[in-house]
């Protein structure tokens, strides 16, 4: 059995500890590690590469824009973003669509295809 990765960063640290003591009983759940300082978390997310990240959900506009960065980045890792004080969460994963575009057979087409950098997270559920 495949175990589901997970990087742990909610504050405060009472709801940490009841997530964590919620997660870590699971046979199929491995808590790779936890982000206590949120501006390491692009850099821990690039560490571990985990197949989940558990985030405390402050600001609705602020961390739809960080959850949108990381799946750019890591489309394969679900975000589950947590309201402490709130009966809430949002859940963000990304949606890969594979596209196709007819172009002529030209240098430049060729070129431009080459250099193109087209979106790779199309669609990031909110």
């Amino acid at each position: 059995m495949k175990r589901v990765r997970v990087l742990v960063a909610n504050r405060p640290r009472l709801m940490r500890d009841l997530l964590l003591s919620t997660i870590t009983d699971q046979p199929d759940i491995e808590v790779v590690g936890e982000v206590y300082d949120e501006s390491q978390l692009t850099q821990v997310v690039e560490e571990l590469l985990p197949d989940a990240l558990i985030v405390t959900l402050g600001d609705p506009e602020k961390h739809s824009a960080l959850c949108g960065f990381l799946l750019g980045r890591y489309p394969q890792m679900k975000i589950l973003a947590l309201a402490p004080g709130q009966n809430r969460g949002l859940f963000y994963w990304a949606v890969i669509n594979i596209r196709s575009q007819q172009v002529e057979s030209s240098e430049s087409m060729v070129l431009n295809a080459l250099r193109a950098h087209p979106p790779l997270v199309v669609d990031v559920v909110s």
